[in-house]
């Protein structure tokens, strides 16, 4: 996101390494639950993606049993027989 603020100049090459050099020095630890990836397919194969980026994220939002937030229109209509997918009108 840093990089494609800074890219389509919303943001200047000072700010956004600024971003980034913040962000890389977070305290923060990836994480993944336990059954991610094999979700992921699952609903893949459900939606009949060859790929599983997406489906990463909506296996996510049913794992931990919460609602996807997106504005990628195709994901939100596509993904809501899955899980419950909303987009930022719907807040």
């Amino acid at each position: 996101m840093i990089h494609e603020l800074r890219w389509r100049k919303e943001i200047s090459g000072e700010l956004a390494a600024i971003a980034l050099d913040r962000l890389g020095a977070a305290d923060v630890s990836p994480r993944r639950p336990r059954g991610l990836i094999e979700e992921a397919w699952r609903i893949a194969d459900r939606l009949g993606w060859a790929k599983t980026y997406d489906a990463e994220y909506l296996a996510l939002a049913r794992l931990l049993k919460c609602r996807l937030l997106t504005t990628d229109a195709k994901l939100k209509a596509s993904g809501s027989e899955v899980v419950d997918v909303i987009g930022p009108a719907d807040l």
